[in-house]
């Protein structure tokens, strides 16, 4: 058992991963965060002007996450994410009306590409060749410096497939990090890529029992707790001062700092941060979806990227939207509310809705930012940094994140 207490600053997806990994492992825990709430960009709320508890995205987990099965298996709510049993996306071309759907086989023998009715129309069997060239590209390369961004099946399943996952326009994004997404979910097979959506929340899948783990384990919670500054001494860091107070650390205390990459940067200015990101817009609809609706669907050629059908709303994701952050958030909406009622066969009348926009939702992915992403230990022995944005080898996900938050406490432990 590790002794003396692990502080834990910030109390997002990589934090409480952090913190329950530290609690499971018989650390004495203090979790501290600045908001009021848990969960960072993963979080619910009840919205006044829906009616309905909203999630501040649409979060999409794949079945090959494996660390995020592990960490809702340990704080009891392996139950909370739904999906089918088999792979299955579908799509539809908002520029003719196409629909299709993407039906990959379990096995990791991709025999589902010989069959016209799985794969992408008017695709060919030459261009899923494109998933071995990305296996493994060279370092520091661009997906367009490994592959053909072109043709069927890039235009209408790879580029909204890592769009998604890279937050990035994929053409200019790392194919380092296109080749860790697609190694651990498409080359696996579609055992790997059943698509997975937190229910009836993303509180209540990732958050909230996280948090009653944490209790019954005997950490401590707190929230409003803005850390300000790290003392460092002798290659260790010796004091959190946070507005309220400060806190002195123990010889034999550990820390693990789970804040955003610009809060980090200003804690700690000599570690490295990416320092350029992108937008996600999510919009929300109070309206049941129609009988027979996927319960998620691929958008081409339109202003939604996917659109995901709850019991009692619909709701948008738009990665890589930098484009329509600064749009009227009504006009937003009759925009994104156009592709929504096509997919679902809708009329035009605008239901209640809400916008939500994260101007700073991920790094951008590009092989540039990649370079500064920051490795989970420092120089300081008893200090260790968790986020999505440090150098997990994946992407800004929530599987990245989860991940981080674990390699840290692996590391505060074995200290």
């Amino acid at each position: 058992m590790t002794q003396g207490t692990v502080y834990v600053i910030g109390a997002g997806l990589a934090g409480l991963a952090a913190a329950v990994a530290a609690a499971t492992g018989g650390a004495r825990v203090v979790l501290m965060e600045s908001a009021e709430q848990a969960g960072g960009r993963c979080r619910s709320y009840r919205d006044a002007a829906l009616g309905h508890v909203i999630d501040n995205g649409n979060h999409l987990v794949l079945s090959g996450n494996h660390a995020t099965q592990a960490y809702l298996r340990t704080i009891g709510a392996a139950d909370r994410l739904a999906g089918p049993d088999r792979a299955r996306f579908a799509f539809i071309d908002m520029r003719d009306g196409a629909r299709w759907t993407i039906a990959p086989n379990d096995g990791r023998l991709p025999w589902w590409v010989l069959a016209r009715s799985r794969r992408v129309p008017g695709s060919t069997l030459g261009e899923y060749l494109a998933l071995t060239r990305l296996r493994a590209p060279p370092r520091g390369s661009r997906i367009a410096d490994v592959i053909a961004c072109s043709g069927p099946f890039w235009d209408k399943l790879l580029r909204p497939f890592l769009l998604a996952a890279l937050n990035t326009e994929p053409e200019t994004a790392s194919a380092e990090l296109a080749a860790s997404v697609i190694r651990e979910t498409l080359l696996l097979g579609g055992r790997a890529c059943r698509p997975r959506i937190a229910t009836p929340s993303l509180d209540a899948a990732f958050i909230a029992p996280a948090l009653a783990y944490l209790e019954a384990r005997g950490a401590s919670v707190r929230f409003g707790q803005r850390l300000r500054g790290v003392g460092l001494a002798n290659g260790r860091a010796t004091t959190l001062d946070f507005v309220g107070g400060p806190v002195a650390l123990a010889a034999a205390d550990r820390v693990v700092l789970a804040t955003p990459p610009w809060v980090t940067h200003d804690l700690l200015p000599d570690i490295a941060v990416p320092d350029d990101f992108r937008a996600i817009v999510n919009a929300h609809f109070s309206i049941a979806p129609p009988a027979g609706v996927a319960p998620m669907t691929g958008v081409i050629g339109g202003t939604a990227e996917w659109v995901f059908a709850f019991h009692d709303r619909l709701s948008v994701t738009v990665s890589c939207a930098d484009r329509l952050v600064d749009c009227g958030r009504e006009a937003l909406a009759k925009r994104l509310w156009h592709d929504v009622a096509t997919v679902c066969g809708l009329g035009p009348t605008l239901p209640p809705w809400q916008i939500v926009k994260e101007r700073r939702a991920t790094f951008a992915a590009t092989p540039a930012q990649a370079a500064r992403r920051a490795a989970a230990r420092t120089a300081w022995a008893n200090l260790v940094l968790a986020g999505d944005w440090t150098d997990t080898g994946l992407p800004a996900t929530i599987e990245g994140a989860v991940r981080s938050g674990q390699q840290a406490a692996a590391l505060v432990l074995r200290a």
